[in-house]
């Protein structure tokens, strides 16, 4: 009976910590799907080509208005690096993306208080600062041309995937005319829509972990992992130990929020924390990722730098608040109040439940709304991508599928039958790589582009080939022969 009655107040902390945080969950991902919406992706590839201070701070600025998951943030700069942003600074979009979104503040300052969500701003910047200063020693050019020689053999291997995976180009309305559009909102709403569903898995996961954690583990246990009354050193081993436990969590995103309430319960430090929270981006999955987009030696050194600069930016925000007096003083002796009231969390609930019902209204009817032109729904995670910019495109019975990333395409290609019931997540073969008379395709990624605005062309066999980055280009002149035969077959 007293383990039944220990699995039933796990479970009763973890509801009530998803609870306390169901409205800035709606509101988080909502803001952030009418960001995605309304702030044109179109142009990343052409501004992040290196990494000056003015390129880093507009590549943190897109990061921070993308999407939140981690899959989803490892794939898309893994695309911008392909397509030729330079790899510091696709590694600084990839750390924004994750950590400077709103959802997290939002969640992080309900779950265990304002200071927390100070604190992951203040320390994201500091992070990516400290990326920018280090990166030159951990990814070294010769490693980064073998990374990005090794991506271009992998796009010349799905070349006919690619060549009839990405659309045309779409005309782009004026801000103005788009929030003036009921289709805006629409795709706003699918954003939405399509971020809580990819999310859902490590939502739940981190809600019941922390929930068993919370309750289950004693502080005995917490006070072995943990170094306490150490000065210094205390700081030092938890800003350590932190990211150590992100990686063997296996769980990415805001799922990572309501572990670090229970670890902040436990008793590790503030900085511990912060650099716990930071360090969802070398979890054991994604680190497998990694590995299979620039092999093993870049991954190890990604994981290397990441977790110097998260230990290292989790210490001096400890130091920081500490300094400005703002590190909270005792702990929560529960992480929630694990029973419903009527306050204003309850209140703000019920009108945000009111708020999710139109988002779902909204996203049900995107079609007759007239939402949903140059997007498709990825049919393994449900995220909504952009066709142009979609990391990963795969064909099957006929038809053509968007990804969000290379581990949903995987996963698709392992089992079609699996996810292609639904229609919204593909488009007619035909349809798709059908140019105009004045577009070209790029035949090394298979995007189209404009012959006037191409960034880059090059001649061959007598005939101009037009691409959409330089980093195409210079993939193209290595081995031409081999672009302009998977073109033809394809």
């Amino acid at each position: 009976m007293q383990v039944l009655a220990a699995i039933a107040d796990s479970l009763r902390t973890a509801f009530f910590m998803f609870w306390d945080t169901l409205w800035p969950l709606i509101f988080g991902f909502g803001l952030s799907g009418v960001v995605q919406a309304f702030v044109s992706r179109s142009d990343m590839q052409r501004v992040m080509g290196d990494h000056r201070p003015k390129t880093l701070g507009i590549a943190s600025i897109l990061g921070a208005a993308s999407s939140s998951c981690s899959y989803a943030a490892s794939a898309m700069a893994k695309s911008l690096f392909q397509k030729g942003a330079d790899f510091t600074t696709a590694m600084v979009f990839m750390l924004a993306s994750t950590n400077l979104v709103i959802e997290l503040g939002l969640v992080l300052w309900v779950l265990i208080g304002w200071q927390f969500a100070l604190s992951e701003y203040v320390g994201g910047i500091i992070m990516i600062a400290l990326l920018a200063l280090v990166a030159r020693f951990f990814f070294r050019p010769a490693l980064i041309e073998r990374a990005r020689q090794r991506l271009a053999e992998q796009s010349l291997s799905t070349a006919n995937e690619k060549s009839m995976g990405v659309a045309g180009k779409e005309p782009v309305a004026s801000l103005a005319q788009r929030l003036r559009s009921p289709a805006g909102w629409v795709n706003a709403a699918t954003y939405t829509m399509a971020d809580l569903v990819m999310l859902r898995r490590e939502m739940v996961v981190g809600y019941l972990v922390a929930g068993f954690l919370a309750v289950l583990v004693p502080n005995s246990l917490w006070n072995t992992i943990f170094f306490h009354d150490h000065g210094f050193a205390t700081s030092v081993e938890n800003v350590i130990v932190g990211p150590l436990i992100a990686i063997l969590s296996f769980v990415c995103s805001i799922g990572n929020v309501p572990l670090a309430a229970a670890l902040w319960k436990g008793g590790i430090s503030f900085g511990g924390v912060v650099s716990f929270i930071f360090a969802d981006l070398i979890t054991f999955p994604l680190l497998l990722i990694y590995r299979k987009f620039y092999g093993w030696a870049l991954t190890l050194r990604i994981l290397a730098a990441f977790w110097l600069v998260m230990a290292a930016a989790g210490l001096a925000t400890e130091y920081l608040f500490a300094g400005a007096g703002l590190v909270p003083v005792g702990r929560p002796a529960q992480v929630v109040q694990p029973s419903f009231q009527w306050n204003y969390t309850t209140y703000l609930n019920l009108v945000f439940l009111g708020v999710f019902g139109l988002l779902l209204w909204l996203y049900r009817n995107r079609e007759r709304l007239g939402g949903g032109a140059g997007y498709a729904i990825d049919p393994v995670c449900g995220m909504q991508v952009e066709r142009q910019l979609a990391p990963a495109t795969a064909g099957s019975g006929g038809q053509t599928y968007f990804f969000c990333s290379d581990r949903c395409r995987d996963r698709f290609v392992a089992d079609p039958d699996r996810f292609r019931a639904g229609d919204t997540g593909r488009f007619n073969d035909d349809e798709i790589r059908r140019p105009t008379m004045s577009q070209e395709i790029d035949p090394v990624c298979g995007m189209t582009v404009e012959p006037e605005s191409a960034a880059a062309k090059t001649e061959y066999a007598g005939k101009t080939y037009y691409f959409c980055n330089p980093g195409c280009a210079k993939a193209f002149e290595r081995k031409p022969e081999a672009f302009v035969d998977a073109t033809r077959s394809a």
